[in-house]
C-alpha cells in the first residue's frame, strides 16, 4: 500500500469515531527501522495484536467498548485493551468490518462485545490473513492521553491493517499501543 492509500485508510478509520485526525493525535507513516526496536515486535507483524499484547505484556487482554459504529453492511468499534492482572490500558484500536464475510455465531460474539476480535476469530478458526498497510509514530492528543493515563504526550507508535477472512478482504483495523 502507498503512502496515500494508507493515509486514506487511517483518515478513513479515525472518521467513524473523531471529528477530525488531529483530534487524535498526529499520525506520522514510518518504516519498520525508523521505530524503537522495543515496539517491532508489538507491531510489525502478521498476527493479530491480541496475541502479540497478550505475549508481550505476559497477561490476558480484556476489551472495553468505548462507542461502535453500525451499517446494514459494517460493524465498527472503537475500543481500549486491558490487561486482566491489573486492568492498565495497553492498546487503543478502531476496527471495521464487513457483516457479510462473518457466520452469524462469529457476527454474534463480535456485537457482544465481551472479547477482543483477534480472540474471537482465533477461537472460531476463522481462516484469516493479517496484512499490516502501514507503521505510525504517534504524538497523542488529549483524548489519547487520557485512554492512556498519561499526564503529558508521549511518543508512541501504531499499525493500520486489514484481515482477509477465508480469503477476502473483510477487517481494517488502526492499533496504537501505550507508550512503552
Amino acid at each position: 500500500m502507498d503512502a496515500n492509500a494508507n493515509q486514506q485508510q487511517l483518515d478513513r478509520l479515525l472518521a467513524l469515531f473523531h471529528p477530525s485526525a488531529q483530534s487524535l493525535g498526529r499520525c506520522t507513516l514510518v518504516k519498520s527501522e525508523e521505530m524503537p526496536a522495543s515496539y517491532r515486535p508489538l507491531l510489525d507483524h502478521q498476527e493479530h495484536m491480541t496475541v502479540a499484547v497478550e505475549a508481550f505484556h505476559e497477561s490476558l487482554v480484556s476489551v472495553q467498548v468505548l462507542a461502535t459504529h453500525i451499517t446494514p453492511t459494517h460493524y465498527a468499534r472503537e475500543i481500549l485493551l486491558r490487561r486482566q492482572t491489573d486492568q492498565v490500558v495497553v492498546q487503543y484500536g478502531i476496527m471495521r468490518v464487513s457483516l457479510g464475510c462473518l457466520n452469524p455465531e462469529v457476527r454474534g460474539e463480535i456485537e457482544s462485545q465481551r472479547r477482543p476480535l483477534g480472540r474471537i476469530l482465533v477461537r472460531h478458526n476463522v481462516l484469516r490473513t493479517i496484512h499490516v498497510h502501514g507503521l505510525w509514530r504517534v504524538e497523542p492528543a488529549a483524548e489519547l492521553c487520557r485512554h492512556f493515563g498519561l499526564d503529558r504526550p508521549q511518543t508512541t507508535y501504531g499499525r493500520t491493517a486489514g484481515i482477509d477472512l477465508d480469503g477476502t478482504p473483510s477487517v481494517e483495523v488502526l492499533e496504537i499501543v501505550t507508550p512503552l
